[in-house]
Parts: structure tokens; C-alpha cells; sequence
């Protein structure tokens, strides 16, 4: 059957995605490009497109459309441009990670074979992450040669410092399974290899030595314990050795102590002066500037060195902020703050409209029994779409595909789910 063969194909991209996004980016965008194009072609022989109706994807729809027109290349209220030429074309190629979410929910995860190897992936990126990182800790380089970071972060299998993130981000979705089947089997063994396992994921976000790594794991445990009550006391029993490795570093690990101890009290003790608040103090400057329309997509990468964005907020005793303490970069370093300064409030507005109900959309699949892949993909998204902390640009490829590919196979997870209790097939016509 024709739909069946176009839905392997869209399949085997998809499982791709994971290994462009790690190692070959090309790959993955192009991987991406495939399941969007095959499921287009399978809606309109006949699928049809009650997806695109779904109020997840027309939430996007509206943050992207208004960013869009706010990204038009066209003579701005006091810059020359409210956006640029390339922010443009970005901003206009942005639906094909929605598509792309909707194709992997709603067609090439409608399997349970399927869904298994997609899980399987996160696992693997996970576990090759983690290994590396050890590998690079007892040796001091990982596979390919490269060292910690200067820093002293490790980088894992990556040269440049982006395991600490990635690895919480796909930790519990990576664990849970494994660690809540054991801890379902009768004897003290099995009790104790689920605790080793989940202590050895958490020891090794600490190691990796990044602070947001760090506090996206505390984050992703303390989600997981109120949702799984089997948990509460297996996250107790973490807290405690993460707290005790973390006193440990200055021991076992000198850089890690001097990442994630002495810089961030440097950082919190003067936040304002500190690289992240010269750049949130800079974004909200320029998105005060022009609070209708922003500047267009990447108008902060493109905009932000300009005098005008300098003056900070002398009145709150925020100082003016100065490029060489870091004001301006390729994207604020977050989500909202970077909605704010590309599409003003309006933008601001619908970008944290579209995060909660992509959250709500998935807590409700959840109900309140989730089960252990449910809770540790709800995990994810949360983790990747929290507003407190450092985060790449949205939504740029190498960091923000895993956050489409997590909800795509979160979504796809919940339907089966609802769809098993209520006794019918999991695969949507």
C-alpha cells in the first residue's frame, strides 16, 4: 500500500533527525524537510488536513504570522529597518517545524514499533552524551580529541560547550522507563539498580559542569516526582548525592567547582553586569524601543549593537550596558526575551500563549496517572520552553529540532494512550 511505504520513508527520516541534530545539521534539515514534504503529499491524496486544525498548531500559526509581518523589510519608526532581508526568509520557513511535529503525532508515530524506536533514539543520544562525557572526564578528551571547554565544562561528544542542556533535556524521557520497570519488580536489586541508574544520570549532569544543565535536571526531577508519587522517595535519595558530588568538585573536580560555584555567585552577585543581564537589560531596552512590531526576526543579532540600546534603566539602578561586557550576541540567550525584542508585546503575548497551550495540550493527555515515557516527555518540553534560564534561539535547528521532535513524539504518545483507554486505534484517519 502507497501510504504505508511513503509512511516508512517519512519513518526513517524522522529517526535521522536525531543523528543530523548531534552530528550533521544538514542532515537533519534535510531529514526534516522529507517528513514534511511525504506528509503534505499523504494529506492531500486524502488524509486531509484536520490537523492543521488542532489548537496547538493554530497557536503557532498566529506567533509565526505576526512574527512574520513584523520581520517585513521595510523602513522602521527610528532605525532603517524594522527587520532584515535574511530574518525574513527565516521567519518565513518556520511552519516547517510545526509540520513537522504534526506529521510525526499524527502519522509517523501512530505506531507502537514506531514509537518504541523513536523513544530509542532519545535514549541513545542520551547515553552517547553521557559517555562521552565521562570519557572526556577520566581521560581529558572525548572521541574525536576535543577537551573540556575553557570554561572546564565538559563538552561531551561535542567541541563547544552544548552537552549540559541536551543531556537534562532528554534525561527523564531517557530514564524513566527503564528506572520506573525496575523499581516495579519484587527484591532490593532491582530497587537499587533503579536508583544506580537514576544517580548515575544526575551525577553526570553535574559533572558535565553547566549551570543550566544543572538546573534543568533539578527542574526535570522535581516535575517528575509530583507527577509519579513512586518517585518522591528516589528523588530525595538524588537530591542528596547531586548536593554531596556537587560538594565534592573542588576534589574530583576543580573546573566543575569553578563553573558552577564561583562564576555563578560572580554572576548573581552583580546579575545586571553580568554577560546574561547585559543581554536581557539590551533586549528589553530594544523591545521597549518599539513595542508594536520589534525588530523583526534575528533584529536583535542584526540591531543590538546600534547606540540607540545602550542606556539600560538608570531609574531601577540597571546601568547602560556596554558591548564589552557582552550586550549583544547572536539572540538574547531567551525565549521571551527574544519574542519581546522581534515582535514587541503582540509578539511577547502570543509566543507565551503558544507555549501554554502546547503545555496544557499535553498535560491533558497526561491525566492523572501518567505513565513513565508520558511524564518524561512532558518533562522535556518543560525543560526546553522554560522561561528562567539560558536557552538558544527559537527557533534555530540544532537546539529547538530536538524540542520539536520531543513533542512530536509526546503528542503521539498521549493519543495512543487516550486512545488504548477508550478501546479504539491509536492511528488518526
Amino acid at each position: 500500500m502507497l501510504s504505508e511505504r511513503l509512511r516508512q520513508v517519512a519513518l526513517v527520516a524522522a529517526l535521522l533527525v536525531p543523528l543530523g541534530l548531534l552530528h550533521a545539521w544538514v542532515l537533519a534539515e534535510i531529514c526534516i524537510g522529507v517528513v514534511d514534504v511525504l506528509f503534505l503529499v499523504e494529506a492531500a491524496r486524502g488524509r486531509g488536513f484536520a490537523w492543521a486544525r488542532q489548537p496547538w498548531f493554530m497557536v503557532a500559526l498566529l506567533w509565526w504570522g505576526w512574527l512574520t509581518l513584523c520581520s517585513l523589510p521595510l523602513p522602521g519608526l527610528g532605525l532603517v529597518t524594522a527587520g532584515w532581508k535574511l530574518g525574513f526568509l527565516q521567519a518565513l520557513v518556520v511552519p516547517r517545524f510545526f509540520v513537522f511535529t504534526a506529521a510525526l503525532a499524527d502519522w509517523v508515530l501512530t505506531t507502537p514499533g514506531a514509537r518504541r524506536a523513536a523513544w530509542l533514539t532519545l535514549a541513545a543520544t542520551s547515553l552517547w552524551i553521557g559517555v562521552e562525557a565521562w570519557q572526556q572526564y577520566l581521560t581529558g578528551s572525548n572521541l574525536f580529541g576535543d577537551h573540556r571547554w575553557n570554561d572546564g565544562s565538559l563538552t561531551g561528544p561535542f567541541y563547544k560547550p552544548r552537552a549540559g542542556a541536551l543531556y537534562a533535556h532528554l534525561l527523564f524521557a531517557a530514564m524513566l522507563p527503564p528506572v520506573l520497570a525496575m523499581l516495579s519488580k519484587p527484591g532490593a536489586a532491582w530497587r537499587a539498580g533503579a536508583i544506580a541508574l537514576a544517580g548515575l544520570g544526575v551525577v553526570t549532569s553535574v559533572l558535565i559542569g553547566q549551570r543550566m544543565g544543572v538546573v534543568l535536571t533539578a527542574v526535570g526531577m522535581a516535575g517528575t516526582a509530583l507527577l509519579i508519587p513512586q518517585l518522591r522517595r528516589v528523588t530525595l535519595v538524588l537530591l542528596v548525592l547531586a548536593v554531596l558530588v556537587l560538594l565534592a568538585t573542588p576534589v574530583i573536580s576543580p573546573p566543575t567547582y569553578a563553573k558552577l560555584v564561583g562564576e555563578t555567585y560572580r554572576n548573581l552577585h552583580h546579575f545586571t553586569l553580568s554577560p546574561y543581564g547585559e543581554l536581557y537589560t539590551r533586549a528589553t531596552v530594544m523591545g521597549l524601543a518599539s513595542p508594536w512590531h520589534g525588530w523583526g526576526y534575528n533584529g536583535f543579532r542584526a540591531l543590538c549593537p546600534l547606540p540607540q540600546f545602550g542606556g539600560g534603566f538608570p531609574a531601577l539602578g540597571i546601568a547602560p550596558t556596554l558591548l564589552g561586557l557582552g550586550a549583544c550576541n547572536l539572540h538574547p540567550h531567551n525565549f521571551y526575551f527574544q519574542a519581546f525584542a522581534d515582535a514587541g508585546v503582540p509578539g511577547l503575548i502570543l509566543f507565551a500563549a503558544m507555549i501554554a497551550v502546547w503545555l496544557t495540550t499535553l498535560a491533558r493527555g497526561m491525566g492523572r496517572n501518567p505513565a513513565p515515557l508520558q511524564a518524561g516527555l512532558f518533562m522535556a518540553v518543560v525543560t526546553f520552553v522554560w522561561p528562567l534560564g539560558s536557552a538558544d534561539a527559537f527557533p534555530i535547528l540544532y537546539m529547538s529540532g530536538w524540542l520539536f521532535f520531543v513533542f512530536g513524539l509526546a503528542l503521539a504518545v498521549n493519543r495512543a494512550s487516550a486512545a488504548a483507554g477508550l478501546g479504539q486505534p491509536a492511528v488518526r484517519s
